[in-house]
């Protein structure tokens, strides 16, 4: 899902929008789970998804949230959003160099933590390709001390 609008507010929209989706707000009135169950009816199915919520900015500076579901899953089987901006799509397998922190994932600490990332790989056998993901894990509501955060570099080995 694409969003315009300044970071914390496109990933605060995009998220409650997607939300709604892994809620039951789809073809299939399925609920998604992500890092806890969430409750059902019985003429619904869960379908556990995994973390993080993933968010990158585009040349136009608009911005796309992302939530990734499980591996055993596929663009058929999932069912489709009621919310016409949800794309369902593909990502193919690919290498990350990580680089977790915590705290409130504002600009300042996000551009410090890719930052440190793009050093640690200065030297490597590894090569940053394409911009860099933003991942958070945490609801708004953690404390900021304990909120995991991440900057992940798609990588390929050096020849």
């Amino acid at each position: 899902m694409t969003i315009q609008g300044d970071e914390i507010a496109a990933r605060s929209a995009g998220f409650r929008r997607l939300a709604g989706f892994i809620f039951g707000a789809n073809s299939a009135a399925s609920s998604i789970a992500m890092t806890a169950p969430v409750a059902q009816s019985a003429a619904s199915s869960k379908i556990a998804m995994t973390a993080p919520v993933a968010q990158t900015q585009d040349a136009s500076g608009a911005w796309t949230i992302s939530f990734y579901m499980p591996a055993q899953y596929t663009q058929e089987t999932l069912p489709r959003p009621n919310d016409k901006g949800i794309v369902i799509s593909e990502v193919p397998a690919q290498t990350y160099a990580v680089y977790r922190f915590s705290g409130i994932p504002g600009r300042a600490s996000v551009a410090n933590a890719t930052d440190i990332l793009r050093a640690a790989l200065v030297g490597a056998p590894w090569q940053p390709v394409g911009a860099p993901l933003d991942w958070f894990y945490d609801p708004p509501w953690t404390l900021p001390w304990l909120r995991r955060n991440e900057v992940a570099l798609s990588v390929t080995q050096h020849p």
